[in-house]
């Protein structure tokens, strides 16, 4: 739209409502004047031909940055500064990334905002409530331009409170910092708070528009828990994704009274919430793979899971029992040798003898290899809007904001998820294969949901 902007400030000038200044910066500091005493230009009574060929031959670049600037003609005596004469238009000698170099005069943002909203047939722009007092100056341009350039556009300007979350920073000054000093891997780094970042963690349109209805538009400055935009999400996924099984640290388990060439299957649900979701067939070897956090050779106090002469359900399947624990020279677990109840196919002991904790599992044999991501709060301040005065954003940069994990074991009906696909590994949380490397699954959201018991 600059043609048409330029033109547009053409037509002030013709009716006097704008001139060419040539204050410099330091005298426009001198003569804004404060509240009681008005700003003052010497130029302002300069004849509109005399400013209209000075803002042609700006355009030409015949003159030197700095040198001259086109003010609107409002009040220089206003209460509000926005309205005493400001700058529509500035010499700058710069490469646009549109416009290349075809242009060395640019409109500032308080005249090509209302402009551009009248081209583009905008009825409420929405903005941030610092710009309420620019409100009159956009009307005042709205008003001109349809009086002089035979538009009928009456675009208004709505303010509202900025949406402020826990743990994050809206700065796009400082986002960009994060981005071209490579804390970050880009705009879309799923740690970021713009929408390509939380589509390619996997968040849902759905799930945002959801939570922005939660909130609500506000008036006032206040401070949203991002777990209710967790909380959201994990509404939805746990009705539409799917269940799949990963182990992310896997140790070894052998059942040693299990046939080492057999291979059977199990029905397990794609989806509780959804019984038309329908199940899929899990294979179940000899070999297996669990999680470590799923063993303890001395286990802490009510740990239910896998231990030395205890029993655990594997989960969909057999009930096992772990005889030893064979280790590597340097003391790490090299594998679990257990024996399974072969009788107990549907995971519940022929005896009615109680059998607590439940694991899951992948077979050796079948599992896809593959890493993970998972991402947590970019920051460790709660309100990165109220740190101490000697702090800045970077003393909370949290530095496990993302874990990378190496050698996960999958379950085969992963192999041909699509980027992007979101699913929920059990016990884990809800997880997508990540758009940009297809080789990674990022964690979208941990299982865990404390805020929804603060709904209550």
């Amino acid at each position: 739209y600059f043609e048409k902007t330029y033109e547009f400030a053409e037509q002030l000038i013709l009716h006097g409502d704008a001139y060419v200044c040539e204050l410099t910066p330091e005298q426009f500091r001198e003569y804004r004047g404060d509240l009681t005493h008005p700003a003052v230009s010497p130029y302002r009574d300069r004849p509109v031909e005399e400013s209209l060929d000075l803002f042609r031959r700006m355009r030409a670049g015949e003159f030197p940055e700095g040198k001259y600037t086109l003010r609107a003609k409002i009040d220089l005596a206003s209460g509000n500064f926005n309205m005493r004469d400001p700058v529509f238009y500035r010499i700058r000698y710069i490469e646009h990334h549109r416009q290349e170099r075809k242009w060395c005069i640019f409109p500032m943002y308080d005249y090509a905002h209302p402009v551009q909203d009248m081209l583009e047939g905008i009825t409420y722009s929405l903005c941030s409530l610092e710009y309420e007092n620019h409100r009159p100056l956009y009307n005042w341009v709205v008003e001109k331009v349809n009086a002089y350039c035979g538009l009928d556009a009456h675009p208004r300007q709505i303010e509202f409170a900025r949406l402020n979350l826990t743990h994050t920073v809206m700065s796009k000054r400082f986002l960009r910092k994060l981005v071209e000093t490579g804390i970050v891997d880009g705009w879309d780094d799923p740690r970021m708070p713009t929408l390509c970042a939380l589509r390619r963690r996997g968040y849902t349109a759905h799930a945002i528009i959801d939570f922005l209805g939660r909130v609500g538009v506000a008036k006032n400055d206040s401070l949203v828990d991002i777990r209710l935009l967790e909380h959201c999400l994990r509404e939805e996924l746990n009705k539409t994704a799917l269940r799949r099984i990963a182990v992310t640290k896997p140790v070894k388990v052998v059942i040693e009274n299990y046939p080492a060439d057999q291979t059977e299957y199990f029905s397990i649900a794609n989806n509780p919430e959804d019984p038309e979701a329908g199940k899929r067939e899990v294979p179940f070897t000899r070999e297996l793979w669990i999680e470590e956090d799923d063993f303890a050779e001395v286990p802490p106090p009510k740990f239910q899971r896998m231990t030395p002469g205890r029993e655990v359900r594997l989960m969909g399947a057999y009930i096992v029992k772990c005889e030893r624990v064979e280790k590597n020279a340097d003391g790490s677990i090299s594998q679990i040798v257990c024996t399974a109840d072969l009788v107990s196919r549907d995971g519940m002991p022929s005896d009615g003898r109680k059998v607590r904790g439940t694991i899951h599992w992948v077979s050796a044999r079948h599992a896809v290899d593959s890493d993970i991501d998972l991402y947590d709060n970019l920051f460790t301040l709660e309100d990165v809007n109220d740190m101490p005065e000697d702090k800045t954003y970077d003393d909370y940069i949290n530095p496990e904001s993302v874990v990378h994990l190496t050698g996960c074991k999958l379950e085969p009906a992963l192999a041909g998820a699509a980027p992007g696909e979101r699913f929920q590994f059990v016990r884990l949380g809800y997880f997508c294969r990540d758009t940009k490397n297809p080789s990674i699954f990022n964690r979208t959201v941990s299982l865990k949901d404390s805020y929804a018991k603060t709904l209550k």
